[in-house]
């Protein structure tokens, strides 16, 4: 069965992989990305070329507005640092937007039930789920109870990577051709370069390499 589908999509390894999965699979797809004044805001750009490389149409929404609400980040308030390390240190806490999943996946149920898509697609996996809350099966199965019972359209939520390695999403990605290095981005501080020290960039080399050498 083929879906319309709403892909939210950073522009990182993982939702990038995801949107090439949906367009592979033969899906109707709508990319979907936030800006929220993250300070890697830069991500959207990548998000934008795969879209354009896909042929996905590819809509940025402007939550720059709330910003103050989501303060407590290091991800959204500039004067709290970037911790380095892996994603098993406990200073990657800091990094968690409060409700961002709850936020963006709102939005895009919303989306999906004025425009008909069926269901909306969230990258969400595995590693993901010892830092961020809002990663974990239960709150995904909960949020699409809640999603169905809001709404009299059934629209869906679709996590096929919930229980995967980065390093298997990474495995994917490369037999569906994607070049990671020219269009993902993952850095949290967002410079020109990868700072390459964050859980994020620690966590994308160690998959890109396991993935490779396989």
């Amino acid at each position: 069965m083929k879906h319309r589908t709403i892909c939210i999509l950073s522009g990182g390894v993982d939702s990038t992989t995801l949107l090439h999965q949906l367009v592979a699979g033969g899906d109707e797809v709508l990319a979907m990305s936030f800006d929220y004044g993250q300070r890697h805001r830069k991500e959207i750009r990548y998000a934008a070329r795969s879209s354009r490389k896909l042929g996905v149409e590819h809509m940025v929404v402007d939550l720059a507005g709330i910003n103050a609400l989501l303060a407590g980040s290091a991800l959204t308030s500039r004067e709290m640092e970037v911790p380095e390390g892996s994603y098993e240190d406990e200073a990657m806490r800091t990094t968690v937007v409060p409700n961002r999943n709850m936020i963006m996946m709102s939005l895009a149920g919303a989306y999906a039930v004025s425009r008909k898509y069926d269901r909306i697609a969230i990258a969400v996996h595995a590693a993901d789920h010892a830092v961020y809350p809002d990663c974990r099966a239960r709150f995904i199965e909960q949020f699409d109870i809640a999603l169905k019972l809001g709404n009299y359209e059934q629209v869906s939520v679709y996590v096929p990577f919930l229980d995967w390695t980065k390093a298997r999403i990474v495995r994917l990605g490369l037999r569906l051709g994607i070049d990671y290095e020219a269009d993902t981005w993952s850095c949290y501080q967002g410079g020109e370069e990868p700072c390459g020290k964050c859980g994020t960039c620690l966590e994308r080399a160690e998959a890109l390499e396991e993935a490779r050498n396989e």
